[in-house]
Parts: structure tokens; sequence; C-alpha cells
């Protein structure tokens, strides 16, 4: 027997003594466009944080902090990751691959590279991933696979393939979130890197930091400096995401501003300008032309939760399955229910660190290989992909607007 709640998008199959649930939720998207119920966040939000953060000191490292669920999300990081790349109304990928020459490719890339900044919401965050957790989901051609490869530090890593366009996308991401007082910032370490194959192109990039501001006026930005660089012809970019001014009163929320320049010559060839929440645009500095290269509101816009292909080939690993008690719990808003999943998963955790310890096992990630290395005092991680492709997956999002 199955069968699935349409909005919240829970399936549900029994066989036997055997249940499973798979719970997906509609992605984040622009503000306003939400199709689960708000009302299920703590009451006095802002109140009930600033208890929880009373007796931390400025500067301690968040990493580890347990939220209770009433300030979780209903979804796993790993899903947020995930839905940043295969959550999209257009194919920007292909317009990567498709550009006539070096430069306009590079201005593809650097829209597409916009287009996985993804509004969040205040006072609400999703679940540290579990060790070993995977989350695999299609979109058309393009095959996303993530898991999480490390918990001290937590590392999470992600593999992206569309053998049709001959692109490949492998990212390794390290969030590590800290308290300043009056907000917190998560910085995100750790490289993006995508390959467009067909042209013999690799463009390195890194990630945003994410500011969660508590006060004066509480709000969700993301900041700091993005670099994108393609090693083959020697185009970079360099952004700057920027929230409110000073305390967060006034002036002009999620600007992007930066420039598109030839490294060898330190030539500036576009400077760009726009909010990665409206449209982004780039002016040719030798002739004054601007256009848009990227409009949120085509590309974020009205986004579905992913639905599930085949339901026999989820994982025992995917994150909609792991949280999927907990989610529901939260929708529901029944806090008991959703404290006992919670303890559940973290459980389950600690048994599984305990029988590897007895065997004197360590653990090894299934679709990765990792490796860390010091540099200037920090330690930086590696994560390769074992396969050279990622497979079709058993969760699909919807496709690509034509």
């Amino acid at each position: 027997m199955c069968y699935i709640i349409i909005g919240a998008g829970m399936m549900q199959v029994t066989d036997g003594k055997k249940q499973s649930k798979i719970f997906l939720t509609k992605p984040f998207t622009l503000e306003g466009e939400s199709d689960l119920d708000p009302s299920y966040r703590a009451p006095n939000l802002l109140q009930r944080l600033l208890s929880l953060l009373k007796n931390i000191r400025p500067g301690s490292d968040l990493t580890h902090f347990q939220l209770p669920p009433a300030f979780n999300f209903p979804k796993s990081q790993l899903q947020c990751y995930g839905e940043s790349v295969y959550c999209t109304n257009s194919n920007l990928l292909s317009r990567c691959n498709s550009g006539e020459n070096p430069v306009d490719r590079f201005t593809s890339v650097v829209a597409w590279s916009i287009s996985t900044t993804r509004p969040t919401s205040f006072g609400v965050a999703p679940y540290n991933p579990t060790l070993g957790e995977t989350h695999h989901v299609s979109n058309g051609n393009l095959n996303v696979l993530l898991e999480q490869v490390s918990l001290d530090p937590p590392v999470s890593a992600l593999h992206a393939t569309d053998e049709k366009e001959n692109i490949e996308m492998i990212w390794c991401q390290q969030p590590i979130p800290k308290f300043r007082g009056t907000s917190i910032e998560a910085q995100v370490h750790g490289k993006r890197v995508l390959k467009l194959l067909n042209h013999g192109e690799t463009y390195e990039m890194n990630s945003p930091n994410l500011l969660i501001r508590i006060l004066p006026v509480p709000g969700v930005d993301w900041v700091g400096n993005v670099n994108i660089r393609c090693i083959e012809t020697g185009l970079e970019a360099e952004l700057s995401y920027k929230s409110h001014s000073y305390a967060g009163l006034g002036g002009n929320r999620r600007l992007i501003r930066g420039k598109i320049l030839d490294s060898s010559s330190l030539k500036v060839l576009y400077e760009v300008d726009g909010h990665w929440d409206r449209t982004v645009k780039v002016k040719d500095t030798n002739n004054g032309e601007a256009r848009v290269i990227y409009d949120a509101k085509q590309v974020i816009s009205g986004l579905k939760a992913p639905i599930v292909k085949d339901k026999e080939s989820v994982w025992a690993t995917e994150s909609a399955l792991v949280w999927s008690e907990l989610s529901q719990a939260i929708i529901n808003k029944e806090w008991e229910k959703a404290k006992e999943a919670k303890q559940d998963v973290e459980e389950r955790q600690r048994k599984m660190s305990m029988e590897r310890d007895t065997k004197g096992e360590s653990w090894v990630p299934k679709n990765f290989r990792v490796s860390c290395s010091s540099k200037e005092g920090k330690w930086e991680w590696n994560c390769s992909p074992i396969h050279k492709w990622v497979p079709d997956a058993p969760i699909i999002a919807r496709s690509f607007k034509v």
C-alpha cells in the first residue's frame, strides 16, 4: 500500500512489517512564496532565540550547537545545498555550455553561481546532517548526489553530472557558524568546482557567508566576497555580497557588485551590479552597454517540491527518509513527538559510532575520497568523487521550463 500526501510531500510505503516514509518539502524560493504554514515556527521567536544564546560568549563556534525542533526548518542542510543546484526554472548550466566564446561562457557561469544563492528564513535552521547521510535527486539530465563525509568538523560533499551536456560539478563545504553578540555569521569554507568538459574549462569559486542578524533588526542575508576564476582562460570575477547598512538599519538589501576581468592584463571587461534576489546586470567597459544576465524571478520563483519516482531505490541514508518523522512532526506542530524523533536520530548516530569504536573501525564515505591538509594554519578539505558519473536518482525535481 502506498499513498502520497500532496503539499508537504510525504510518501509512505508499507510492506508487511516494513514501513518507510519519505518527506520532501518545497525548496527555499523568493519571499512570500511558500506552501508551508509559517505558524509552525516557535512562538515569541526572537525572545526564545535570545534565551538560547544568553550564556554563549561572542566569538564562540556554534558548529555543534543543538537547536530545539521548534527552531528547525523541516529539511536537512544537505537538502538545502542540493536544492541550490537542482531546483531551478531555467537550465543555466546548459547556457554556460553553449556560450560561443570563453567570455560568454564565463559570464554565464557568473550568473549560474549567483543562482545558487537562495533566500532563507530568520529564526529557523535546517538539521545538521548525520554522518553518512545522503541526498540524491535528478532534474532532467542533471544528477546530483550529496553525502555528509565528516561530522567533526562537519563537511558536506556534492557531486553533480550531466552526461548529455558533459558537465561536472564538485563541491566540498564546511560551514562554521560563530556568535557575534548581536548576530551569527556562518562562514562557508571550501571550494566549488564546475567543469565544462566539452571546452576543457574548469571554474573554481567559493560561497558567500550567511549572516543572521538578531539585533537591532532581525534578518538573514548573504554577505562577503565571492571569487570565480577559470584556470584555463585566466578570466576572473570578483563579487561582493552586501546586506543592509550598519546594524541592519536603512540601506539597500541583497546587493551584488563586482567586476569581471582578464587576470593576465588586469583589464576589467564588465562591471557587475544588481540584487541577487531580483536582477543582476553586467556593463561592458568598452561601450557602456548593459544587459541582464540573471533574473531571480525567472529562475527561483514558483519552485515545487521534488517527487519520488522509484520508492524502492531510495537509499536508507537519504535525508528525506532519515528526518521524515521529525519533519512531519514539525509541520503538524507536534513538539513532543518532534523532540522524540530528533532524539531517535541522535541515538542511532551514537550507537553506530560506539559500534565502530568497539570494532576499531573508522568511518569511510561511500561516494567520495576525502583528504585534508593544513594551509596557513587552516585545514582545507578535499572531496573527490569515486565514480565519474552520478547515476539517475529515484527522487526527481520538476523539469526545467523551456
